[in-house]
């Protein structure tokens, strides 16, 4: 049996702020009691109290877009809730058909992973004419998973307020704004449960798709460049990928659902995550060598003052890829799927 064991010595030095541990930001989403009114206006009060997240930044993390967006969450025990606010000087939008690629459009995107183990999870999709894109992945796209397209969020609610006039060349708009509420029982699927994850959190991201126009007849389209194809598309998201690609949602942010009232809570991040990064880290080399023998390696790493073996060894599914928590004393596992799970020994 092949057993690489790969120790690494690193020091992960975090400092913790109200939003960002490592590269992955945190936000902590708040239970409300107020009926929200989804009409993409935030005026309720719980809105004007929900903390906004960081700005956007580029997927790749090194740069700062354009336009600003931003986002607030709420939940309460029938919706998970959301607000998003776009700026954006030309509003334009061209797709009207639900479940069409709508970032063939401007728009804005939420990816929900609520069990963390990168699979089974939720992409939702939203241009400024309110067409809606929701899809269900049991895999991320390098895994070779299934891509439901036809199916929907039947409870959905979501509305676009345009802050301008929409397709008008004529004027310079402000930007858009977006309210989603999204019920817990069409979120049920991918979570297993019904109920709201009071106290847990999931991995959550938010993507804006924003592209250069043409503008012909008055009418705005994707830039197209001398030979025909597309100028490609700005990426702008709230945890940074640092890769182009959205579906790697080991990346993705973390969303922790409270009762406090206490403004000042904080999440505290467990330290098994730090672990799981690493694991990832080492997941993704190993497929990199594109089923090639694994090469024998040998790393440190340092985790919260913990020295961190991982060890790969051939299964059933091609390899698994484990490490035992110093911290909880389970068993962190990655599968030849990508799929984290954790044993309590």
């Amino acid at each position: 049996m092949l057993i690489i064991k790969i120790i690494c010595s690193f020091l992960l030095l975090f400092l913790f702020s109200i939003e960002e541990v490592g590269a992955q930001k945190t936000y902590i989403a708040r239970k409300i009691q107020e009926v929200i009114v989804v009409d993409g206006i935030a005026n309720e009060e719980v809105w004007k109290n929900a903390a906004w997240s960081s700005d956007f930044i580029d997927i790749e993390g090194t740069i700062k877009p354009k336009y600003r967006t931003r986002v607030k969450m709420v939940w309460d025990d029938s919706y998970l809730h959301f607000y998003a606010e776009l700026e954006e000087p030309h509003v334009w939008a061209t797709l009207k058909q639900r479940d069409t690629v709508i970032f063939y459009n401007n728009d804005f995107e939420i990816f929900i992973d609520p069990t963390g183990d990168t699979h089974n999870y939720i992409e939702f999709e939203v241009n400024a004419f309110n067409t809606v894109w929701d899809l269900y992945l049991t895999r991320p796209y390098r895994n070779n998973g299934s891509v439901l397209n036809n199916w929907d969020m039947k409870g959905l609610k979501s509305a676009v307020k345009i802050n301008g006039t929409l397709n008008d060349a004529n004027d310079i708009d402000e930007g858009w704004s977006i309210e989603v509420s999204i019920p817990w029982k069409d979120l049920a699927e991918a979570s297993g449960e019904i109920a709201s994850p009071l106290n847990k959190f999931w991995r959550i991201n938010f993507s804006r798709v924003n592209w250069q126009h043409d503008l012909k007849n008055k009418t705005y389209s994707r830039k197209v460049k001398k030979d025909g194809s597309y100028e490609p598309e700005y990426n702008w998201v709230w945890s940074p990928q640092e890769v182009v690609n959205m579906h790697e949602p080991e990346r993705w942010g973390y969303v922790y659902f409270s009762d406090a009232t206490d403004i000042n809570e904080e999440f505290i991040m467990p330290k098994d995550e730090y672990i799981k990064w690493y694991l990832y880290e080492v997941y993704r080399e190993v497929m990199n060598l594109d089923n090639q023998p694994l090469k024998l390696k040998s790393y440190s790493k340092t985790i919260k003052e913990k020295d961190i073996k991982v060890i790969i060894e051939p299964s059933s599914l091609g390899f698994i890829i484990y490490a035992d928590s110093p911290f909880s004393g389970n068993r962190l596992i990655i599968d030849r799927n990508g799929q984290f799970s954790n044993y309590e020994k």
